[in-house]
This record gives C-alpha cells, sequence and structure tokens, in this order.
C-alpha cells in the first residue's frame, strides 16, 4: 500500500473507522505486522517425533512446523518450489523420514533442503539442479521458541523473541511455572471460531473491563442466583459457578483492577478471581510446587496477579487456566480465532479438570460468554461500516494513566489505555518502511 500514512487514522484518543473495514488496509497490515513480526506456530508438544507436522498460517503464507531429527523444530513455506503445490495437505500429521510433494515426486529433507529430483536428467543444463538453493523449501527466516511455545519471523532483521515479547513472556511463564517440572503439553483438541468481524475487536475486548458487567449481566447474575442457592443448601459450590458469576462483578470491583500496557502492544489485566481454594486438590498441588521450587519461590508463582495476557497482535493467554487463544485474520471482517488449551505436568488430575471447566464454559464457541462477545463483535463490524460516523472514540480517562520506562499503567481498570497502547504500537508497525 502505497503512500499509506498512519498518523491521518490514528490520534491519541481516537482511531478512524477504517482501520476496522478498508481491504487496503488489511493488506497493509499482512505486509507490515503479520509477515515481519514475530507470529505464534504452536507448541512443541504439538509435533512430538521426527517428520510430525502441524500446518500453520503466518500473515497470508500457508507454513508448517516440522520436527528435526535432532529435535529442533523447523517452520517451512508450505509450497513445493518446482511447481507450487502445497507440500502438506493435512492440519496435522507425519511425513516420515523425508517431505515428498504429492504432484511429481520431488523430495526433500525435514529441514526443507531438497533430497531427490526425479527424472533430474530433464533438468540438465537448466537453474532446476539439486546446487541451487531454490530448489530447496523455502524456510521462515527466523525461528526461535520461549518454553515450548514456537514463534517465526518471516523477517530476516528485527527484534529477537525475546526483545518483542519483553515483559509479556510472564504469560508462558506463569502457565510452567503451575508444573513441578516447569512444563505443559497441550490438550490435542482445538476449539475453532469464525468471527465476523476485524481482529482488532478481539484483541481490544479481551482487557476491556467495562464491559463485561453489561455484555456478559445475564450469564453473570443466572449463574450468580444459583451459586448462592447452592451456598444456602451446601456448604461446598463448585467453582465453575464463580467462572461465571464473576463477569457479573459490579463496575466499582472492575475499576479497582489494573491494566498494564507495554511497548509493542503487549498487556496484562490483573487478575479478579480466585483460583486458590482451599480444597484437597489445590492443596496438594501446592504440596508439589513447594517440594519442587521451595516455599518462597512457590508462593512467589501461585500468587501472581494475573487474568489475562496480551501478546499483540495476536494472542491472549489466560495463563492460571491454561488457555491460549490465537488469532489468524482472514479479511477485512473475518478472523480465525483458535483456542487452545494446555495441561501441567505432573499435577493433580483435578487441577486440569477445573481448567477444563473454564475453557468449555467460558472459551469454546458454544459458551453464551464466547457468544455475547461474538455478537458486539459482529455488530460493530457492522456499525463502522455505515456512515454513522468517522471516528472510535477511546476517550475513556484520557490522560490520567501514569507512564514509567515506556509502560503505561491504568490508574482505573476500566480506562481505555489498551486501546490506546494497541493503536500506538499498530502505528508503529504500520509506519516502517
Amino acid at each position: 500500500m502505497k503512500n499509506f500514512d498512519p498518523s491521518a487514522l490514528v490520534e491519541p484518543d481516537r482511531v478512524h473507522r477504517t482501520v476496522y473495514t478498508d481491504p487496503a488496509i488489511f493488506d497493509a497490515e499482512m505486509e507490515r505486522i503479520w509477515e515481519r513480526t514475530w507470529v505464534y506456530c504452536g507448541h512443541v508438544s504439538q509435533v512430538p517425533r521426527p517428520g510430525d507436522y502441524y500446518a500453520v498460517t503466518i500473515g497470508r503464507q500457508p507454513m508448517f512446523m516440522v520436527r528435526q531429527p535432532d529435535g529442533s523444530v523447523r517452520v517451512l513455506h508450505n509450497r513445493c518450489p518446482h511447481r507450487g503445490v502445497q507440500l502438506v495437505g493435512n492440519l496435522k500429521g507425519n511425513t516420515g523420514s523425508s517431505i515428498v510433494c504429492s504432484y511429481h515426486a520431488w523430495s526433500f529433507h525435514l529441514d526443507g533442503s531438497v533430497r531427490a529430483i526425479p527424472l533430474a536428467q530433464g533438468y540438465e543444463g537448466t537453474r532446476m539442479t539439486r546446487d541451487n538453493p531454490d530448489c530447496g523449501v523455502k524456510p521462515a527466516a527466523r525461528v526461535d521458541s520461549y518454553r515450548g511455545f514456537v514463534f517465526a519471523s518471516l523477517a530476516r532483521e528485527g527484534p529477537s523473541l525475546m526483545e518483542f515479547l519483553g515483559e509479556a513472556r510472564v504469560a508462558f511463564d506463569d502457565m510452567c511455572d503451575r508444573s513441578p517440572v516447569g512444563e505443559v503439553e497441550v490438550v490435542p483438541i482445538c476449539h475453532r471460531v469464525i468471527q465476523h468481524s476485524n481482529w482488532k475487536f478481539f484483541m481490544e475486548n479481551q482487557l476491556d473491563a467495562l464491559h463485561p458487567s453489561v455484555t456478559h449481566q445475564s450469564t453473570g447474575i443466572a449463574a450468580g442466583r444459583v451459586e448462592k442457592r447452592l451456598k444456602a443448601q451446601q456448604e461446598k459450590v463448585p467453582l465453575y459457578y464463580h467462572y461465571l458469576s464473576a463477569f457479573a462483578s459490579s463496575f466499582e470491583q472492575w475499576n479497582s483492577v489494573q491494566t498494564i500496557n507495554f511497548p509493542h502492544g503487549h498487556g496484562i489485566l490483573k487478575a479478579y478471581m480466585g483460583l486458590r481454594p482451599q480444597d484437597p486438590d489445590t492443596l496438594a498441588h501446592e504440596a508439589l510446587l513447594k517440594q519442587a521450587y521451595g516455599e518462597q519461590r512457590a508462593e512467589e508463582y501461585l500468587s501472581r496477579s494475573i487474568h489475562h495476557v496480551l501478546v499483540y497482535p495476536y494472542l491472549s493467554v489466560q495463563s492460571p487456566l491454561q488457555q491460549l487463544r490465537c488469532l489468524r485474520p482472514i479479511s477485512p471482517d473475518k478472523t480465525l480465532s483458535e483456542i487452545w488449551h494446555f495441561r501441567l505436568k505432573g499435577v493433580p488430575e483435578a487441577i486440569y479438570r477445573r481448567s477444563l471447566w473454564y475453557y468449555n464454559l467460558v472459551n469454546s464457541p458454544a459458551t453464551m460468554i464466547n457468544a455475547d462477545d461474538l455478537e458486539n463483535w459482529t455488530k460493530g463490524q457492522w456499525g463502522l461500516q455505515s456512515k454513522g460516523g468517522d471516528w472510535v472514540s477511546f476517550h475513556r480517562y484520557f490522560g490520567d494513566d501514569r507512564e514509567e520506562g515506556g509502560v503505561t499503567y491504568s490508574n482505573h481498570g476500566t480506562s481505555e489505555a489498551v486501546m490506546r497502547s494497541q493503536f500506538r504500537a499498530w502505528s508503529a508497525y504500520m509506519s516502517a518502511e
């Protein structure tokens, strides 16, 4: 997109509606954000054996990560260098000891280098010979991982993965540190949802503490009534009622939490739900952590104040419940979200079941909570396509935030500091040449 000027569309307290609707802006986002920054590909436990692969899209590029014989993970373009046919047609599988194109049987080592060109004599005297690196499968420019979570960048230059994640890496630390062996493994069932809205609606919503008491009021109040009735009838009430009733917390409660907004658009919503009940399973889990890490470190891990961590522009991690949601934009008004769940290694089965309740009650496609959000985002997309106004307001508590060392701290949980921070990052990405 030539002559693109983000400053004409993004102001400190508002943005122009076309950043959600314009196909040319979406194309520029794919090029300048998604195909340059570090993008989440998956977890190493998704490709446990050599030859195991998992397909992923980075921006508009079909890719796949594949486990190597030496145990490392590579990320390759899903394209044969001969005639362009995709090399893996399934979402996941195992290629065996080599990758073979189904069209003309060109074969490649697991690192993408060419292994064999069938009927090679037909290529003598041309550029398509085994000594030409262009005959290999093109790899992602950079691949790195953090605590088992694999990322790739299609740009050869730019911040390292650790520089990109910055303080947002606490999402993965918080999840893994809840295991006595410091590791998680993916649960191989992924919820997938097509959102009929721009990807930014999702990212803004995750740390928006103003909307739950409005959007999710019906669910929260209904769950709270059942929770209250059960408390009157019996001493113990299943924790999953609290998962839902907490959405009906008062505005004062939501306003008392804090968001922390980092460079690159990442952010944290501080915790509001209690996840340390004194039941035997929780106490057994805590005992395992104290045995593994010592009492002081275990308490540090268990008392982190985190509900959501955002890795901009595509991840929402709820680390205390081992949940991760990843966006794959399709068009200006269509976004695929992948909802993943992880199991803590070495902990009681009941802890896994507890987080599984949240996965299914709050984050799955079938829940009332998710349906509420999806409806609002769709209506938001429709509204911004109209001519009812040109600007989207992010004025709430504008000028009230506290900034230190490039980090913005909201003084009120319902501040729209989150959106302002995300669009600062968006402008920086989109302004880069």
